[in-house]
């Protein structure tokens, strides 16, 4: 039997090893996510770092952007060299090496090394495990977005419990076990990849044929990448995060002008669906740019200004990121059988619409958290309950709008770009966490009173550009050629 024509619950098996390879990278990756801005900024005396929430916020930045930002020449490696398999299983024995380095005591700069690993793995393996997903799906259609919203469940049921294991471990018992505990899974995405990649099949093999300059990029990228992080260990966080934010704003957009105005080879059509692409972009960068402030913002109102208390014992601050997970949980599978169910009947809301009224969502989540901010000025802590409204609200915006552009990354991009504009995609996750990142250096002890402007600006800017969506549906829908 044709390994890749095995099923499991109608979807072919390659499916499953993609979702706990991801499952236990996420596990990874949320799970140290969670308590690095907390290990960066509490107190030498606490066994961490001790740095003021502006740096610490601006490192969070530079690495949650460099996490996406890699996915570029990651997808271009696939492309050109090693193909998305091999890309896959170099980068998650990257990741895991990154972590094992952070579970280590030592100096900053050892600390940095760690981050660095993990960024670099990431890059390979997170747009090429999503584009080998789409690739199991060659008749596109509702299957597909089911399937991503099957992929999604997985990356959420491991950041689910990297929260709950690594923030327990960090905060209570201490910062390097939790950085080995996301080592230690991580490792179990490895050992998953490597014996049962081959469900996979011949799909993400490496080309057959190597341009002789390809190597030669090769090596610049290398000289670049090693430069970068040189720099990252010795300059200013803040200055270096605020470069890296215009220098990620200009390369994206040449190279979608590129793309969608310089190549000759692709047809009118395949122009206009690029140009979509952009739109997107410019959406899920806003989009990321509030919703990973779970992590920093959020995070420091849990920390500071959340009374955590359960039954008498008091929930690290990390644990209020898992509602997230949890509601994603809870809502994922029924969400994805709703956009099928409406399909079938015809009324499934377009491209366009979906994406809009995912970040009017997000927008609303920082009203509550603006309602909440103005409780707190007068010292007093406020309930739990404001934060676990944000979260719903802001996950039901992330499985309206991240799946859904995801998939349609999958359908619109051109096939000679196909990985490329995979890792532009996550390259807008890059902006909206560096962007996430700098954001957090506003929130100081010193400016408490600020909070409920700051938070009412992303309520704004969040509503405001998915009320847009919407209104434009009709020639961004018409700029998609047909494809649905």
């Amino acid at each position: 039997m044709n390994q890749n024509s095995k099923t499991i619950f109608g979807h072919p098996a390659g499916l499953f090893v993609l979702f706990f390879t991801e499952m236990w990278e996420r596990f990874s990756y949320y799970g140290m996510r969670a308590i690095l801005f907390l290990y960066l900024t509490k107190g030498v005396s606490e066994g961490a770092l001790g740095l003021p929430e502006d740096q610490g916020g601006a490192i969070m930045g530079l690495y949650m952007a460099s996490v996406y930002l890699l996915t570029l020449p990651g997808g271009w490696i696939a492309d050109n060299i090693l193909g998305q398999k091999k890309s896959i299983w170099y980068g998650a024995i990257t990741i895991m090496l990154g972590h094992l380095v952070l579970a280590i005591p030592g100096s900053k700069e050892i600390f940095f090394a760690g981050l660095s690993l993990v960024a670099i793995g990431t890059g390979l393996l997170k747009a090429n495990i999503s584009s080998v997903v789409g690739e199991l799906y060659p008749e596109g259609g509702a299957r597909r977005d089911a399937a991503f919203s099957i992929f999604y469940l997985g990356i959420n049921l491991g950041a689910f419990l990297g929260m709950f294991i690594v923030g327990y471990l960090g905060e209570k018992v201490g910062w390097h076990y939790g950085f080995g505990a996301a080592a230690f899974a991580m490792l179990f995405g490895v050992i998953n990849f490597r014996f049962n990649k081959k469900y996979i099949a011949d799909i993400g093999n490496a080309p057959a044929e190597k341009s002789p300059l390809t190597y030669v990029y090769v090596v610049i990228g290398l000289l670049l990448l090693t430069a970068f992080l040189l720099i990252f260990g010795v300059l200013d966080s803040v200055g270096l995060a605020n470069i890296m934010k215009y220098i990620i704003s200009g390369i994206t957009i040449g190279y979608f002008a590129y793309i969608g105005f310089f190549d000759k080879s692709l047809s009118l059509i395949e122009r206009k669906r690029v140009g979509v692409l952009f739109i997107l972009f410019v959406g899920i960068s806003i989009f990321w740019s509030g919703f990973e402030q779970a992590s920093t913002t959020l995070t420091i109102f849990a920390d500071r200004h959340t009374d955590r208390h359960f039954f008498g014992w008091e929930l690290p601050a990390s644990w209020m990121q898992n509602a997230n997970s949890f509601f994603i949980l809870l809502f994922s599978a029924p969400v994805g059988a709703l956009w099928i169910i409406l399909n079938k009947k015809n009324l499934n809301p377009t491209l366009p619409v979906k994406f809009g009224l995912g970040l009017i969502q997000m927008g609303l989540g920082f009203f509550v958290m603006y309602l909440a901010a103005k409780r707190v000025l007068d010292g007093s802590l406020a309930g739990m309950g404001w934060l676990a409204a944000t979260y719903l609200l802001h996950t039901l915006g992330e499985l309206f709008a991240s799946p859904v552009g995801l998939s349609a990354y999958t359908k619109l991009a051109p096939k000679k770009y196909y990985s490329q504009l995979m890792g532009l995609w996550f390259v807008g996750a890059s902006l909206g966490n560096l962007i996430a990142g700098l954001f957090a250096g506003n929130f100081n002890e010193e400016n408490v009173e600020q909070m409920p402007d700051l938070f009412h600006q992303v309520f704004l800017i969040g509503v405001g550009f998915g009320l847009l969506l919407i209104v434009c549906y009709k020639p961004i829908k018409n700029w998609m050629g047909g494809v649905k």
